[in-house]
């Protein structure tokens, strides 16, 4: 049995080496018997676009059924989010999402939602690694209930965006769901007015078109591209189970995702009048820090996933949660990340306030000030990575480029907060074999030297590497 481990949301591996109809049949036994423990309504079964997630999903769907678990399985594939939305909808136990999320095509992947219809807590998915090989796989074959989960999801979506408004705006869109399992549902949503959605890699390909489908500068030049060509109002990205967001502007500049979520923030407080307090997660900008300052709004920083933002949206009032990654989640919605209803805010601000893209950046900036952010990724074992974070936490530097140490923070990697409003943040991958450099600052000058000493801990043949 390989060893099975839940990261930052969900158990992943490469398909046919860790990711096989074994392991499944295995985790999905001990996602059984934790359900059996604590749940009494159905398990809803979601699938993406990958190769045979259709598959594993039927697979998935015998075992809980064997276990004599309900099961509504999607006549479909869909987006994380209709799964989570599901789970709340139809008073389930729980769900599971099989999909690899943003990860390359040769990847995938199991999502457990938890009965809130956000992803698992910890001390949950702790709870299923342990029951993982205690029972053999209980298997009912024949042919599950299915259901088609995406109208319910897409009423309610329109329940919470003002269509209308953006359908009357005249805002023409180039959406690009990277081959994954957002495909037609914005067009579906927008249209009928003046307002134009054109959709590029809208159909299924297990190879993502030779794409890493993440909604990255890098991953989106086909976006760009089509944005200038037709002189667009905006391009909008969603990820292989599009549950995160990436934005281009009209001019083909990528928009980082802690700018989108400024301004949704910004939006969600002064044109829709919501109230609430923000949660960011540790790499994230210390724009959002200026906005909530500002608004007089609380602020909790989290570790990277949003199973911790999920959390802290279930106990308090928060009114908007966000990731680096892109991963943004509101109230009032489900405590879980969309990536479509973000793009639909970003749109109805527009339409809201009559602006561009631009103009909205340029207001934010010009009242809060602008901040440069960048990250590199390493290639490193997870145990190498590890290794190197814990040796750099115990003899850590006196400076960074020159500047002094305010303060360290080590609940999630190690991140080094500096003089001058500037950050950096080293941090293995919870999902992959990479170690992440963050770094943020008041220019491209300061960030790249933050970005070079991160490289020459990870790199070099220093202190921190022999």
């Amino acid at each position: 049995m390989y060893k099975v481990s839940f990261g930052t949301d969900g158990w992943r591996g490469i398909i046919a080496r860790d990711f096989t109809f074994d392991n499944v049949r295995v985790v999905t036994q001990a996602i059984s018997s934790y359900v059996k423990k604590t749940g009494e309504g159905p398990l809803i079964i979601g699938y993406d676009t990958r190769f045979f997630s259709d598959r594993y999903a039927m697979i998935t769907a015998e075992v809980i059924r064997g276990n004599g678990i309900p099961v509504i399985l999607s006549d479909r594939p869909i987006s994380t989010p209709v799964l989570s939305y599901s789970v709340k909808n139809y008073n389930a136990s729980g769900g599971i999402m099989i999909t690899a999320s943003h990860n390359p095509y040769y990847f995938n992947g199991i999502k457990y939602k938890a009965s809130y219809g956000g992803s698992a807590f910890p001390a949950i998915t702790s709870e299923i690694e342990t029951l993982i090989g205690k029972e053999r796989p209980k298997v009912l074959t024949g042919i599950p209930s299915k259901k088609d989960l995406l109208p319910s999801y897409k009423k309610h979506i329109s329940s919470l965006i003002d269509m209308e408004k953006i359908k009357d705006s005249g805002i023409s869109i180039i959406f690009d769901p990277m081959y994954g399992t957002a495909g037609g549902v914005l067009e579906e949503l927008l249209s009928g007015k003046s307002c134009k959605v054109k959709t590029i890699h809208n159909w299924m390909d297990p190879l993502f078109g030779g794409l890493h489908p993440e909604p990255l500068k890098e991953n989106l030049k086909d976006l760009k591209n089509e944005v200038l060509k037709n002189k667009a109002s905006v391009g909008l990205a969603t990820d292989g189970d599009a549950d995160r967001l990436g934005v281009i502007s009209p001019s083909g500049e990528f928009i980082e995702s802690h700018k989108i979520f400024g301004l949704l923030l910004l939006h969600l407080i002064r044109n829709r009048g919501w109230k609430g307090d923000v949660v960011k997660t540790i790499s994230t900008t210390l724009l959002i820090d200026r906005i909530a300052a500002k608004l007089g709004l609380g602020v909790y920083e989290t570790p990277v996933g949003f199973k911790h933002i999920c959390e802290l949206m279930l106990k308090g009032d928060i009114l908007i949660g966000g990731e680096e990654s892109g991963g943004i989640g509101i109230k009032n919605h489900i405590p879980e990340r969309d990536g479509l209803l973000a793009g639909l805010l970003l749109l109805e601000m527009m339409a809201t306030e009559s602006k561009s893209l631009q103009e909205l950046l340029d207001l934010m900036e010009e009242e809060f000030g602008r901040l440069h952010y960048s990250r590199v990724d390493f290639n490193i074992a997870p145990d190498e990575g590890k290794k190197l974070v814990k040796i750099l936490r115990e003899s850590p530097p006196d400076n960074i480029i020159g500047r002094g140490i305010l303060d360290i923070k080590i609940y999630d990697g190690l991140k080094f907060i500096l003089e001058g409003d500037s950050w950096v943040l080293l941090r293995p991958s919870g999902t992959e074999p990479v170690l992440r450099v963050y770094a943020e600052a008041q220019s491209t000058e300061d960030v790249k030297r933050i970005i070079d000493f991160g490289k020459e801990v990870v790199l070099g043949k220093g202190r921190y590497r022999s």
